[in-house]
């Protein structure tokens, strides 16, 4: 099939069956249309539909953004996970802001912090509503099911093949449509499971629904089993306030509010001791997953008086909040996790 019959087919669909009501398709404003592309990284739309409205009432500009505290900014993400993006785009904004316009380029998309080719692809098309070509888990599939490419998309080589692909079939005109539609149609018809090919206006050129590979390709890796781990979690309970510590700017939930984790048990229990913590009033136990392992998560609870407060609060670096107002701080879905499990 020819460039110009792709890009039409996919256009002629796009134009009925795409998607058009989305809160960052805004002509001219490629502010909201970085932020959902970032939102957008390893996170469903339905998800991040349930977080843009709210971010972009806090943050309306760019300005806004990049001017912001992380402290500030953080709340608006919790709960979104990979919360580097969320930092990336922080730090990026601020060095947007100082320029004092966007980038004009493909290269001064990707230099900066946490924008990648297809991201800054993204942004030339549907952001400023230039030429740009994107490479995302949706375009992947459904190219390596319209070409039947069996090969494993995740070696470098095999992966310029399918970028030189994507520019071969990438229209000029009506650029920003093409980029849209491709991924609705990734996402909403040619779906990595069980995907609707009765609907597909490719099905009838599709060589992995010719040959009965759709459900095969793209090629997927043997997933190695998911390590578990485990940890304690201390809560310190001072009638309806709770003891949070800040997380480190880097690293696992970097700058969210959290419980005290440990995840050694003799640490745990030296820790107690040194306290002086002796009565557990209550055990809960979750379990929460993240790309790489799955955590189980005990919180173990203690009770303490008024009084010893400032002296625990020295101690583990903390402040006693509430949870309700270490929820508007902003703290990861695991504690979100443990707060229920604790108040049942």
């Amino acid at each position: 099939m020819s460039q110009f019959r792709f890009s039409d087919a996919l256009l002629a669909w796009f134009d009925v069956h795409g998607r058009h009501d989305l809160p960052w398709q805004v002509a001219d404003d490629p502010y909201k249309v970085w932020v959902s592309e970032i939102m957008l990284q390893q996170t469903q739309v339905k998800t991040v539909l349930q977080y843009f409205d709210r971010f972009i009432e806090r943050f309306p500009t760019v300005n806004a953004l990049g001017t912001a505290s992380w402290d500030d900014v953080a709340p608006y993400w919790a709960g979104l996970g990979y919360y580097a993006r969320a930092r990336n785009l922080h730090k990026a904004a601020g060095i947007v802001a100082s320029q004092g316009h966007f980038p004009e380029t493909l290269e001064q998309w990707i230099a900066l912090p946490g924008i990648g080719r297809s991201t800054a692809g993204a942004l030339m098309s549907l952001g400023l509503r230039q030429y740009g070509v994107i490479m995302d888990g949706n375009v992947k599939r459904v190219l390596a099911r319209f070409f039947a490419i069996e090969d494993d998309l995740s070696k470098p080589i095999h992966e310029r093949n399918m970028w030189q692909i994507a520019e071969e079939l990438c229209p000029k005109e009506r650029n920003h449509d093409y980029t849209q539609a491709i991924m609705d149609l990734g996402a909403t018809v040619c779906t990595p499971k069980k995907p609707l090919c009765l609907y597909c206006p490719m099905q009838a050129h599709c060589q992995a629904h010719q040959q009965g590979l759709e459900q095969q390709l793209p090629f997927k890796k043997a997933k190695k089993p998911v390590p578990v781990k485990s940890a304690q979690v201390l809560l310190l309970k001072d009638q309806d306030e709770w003891l949070w510590q800040q997380r480190p700017n880097s690293g696992l939930w970097g700058g969210l509010w959290c419980l005290p984790i440990i995840e050694e048990p003799q640490q745990f229990q030296d820790l107690c001791q040194s306290l002086g913590l002796k009565t557990v009033f209550k055990r809960s136990e979750i379990s929460h997953s993240f790309t790489h392992f799955t955590w189980q998560l005990e919180a173990v609870c203690f009770e303490v008086d008024t009084d010893q407060q400032e002296h625990l609060s020295l101690e583990l670096g903390g402040n006693w909040l509430k949870p309700e107002t270490a929820s508007q701080m902003g703290i990861p879905t695991a504690m979100k996790k443990l707060i229920n499990a604790v108040n049942l």
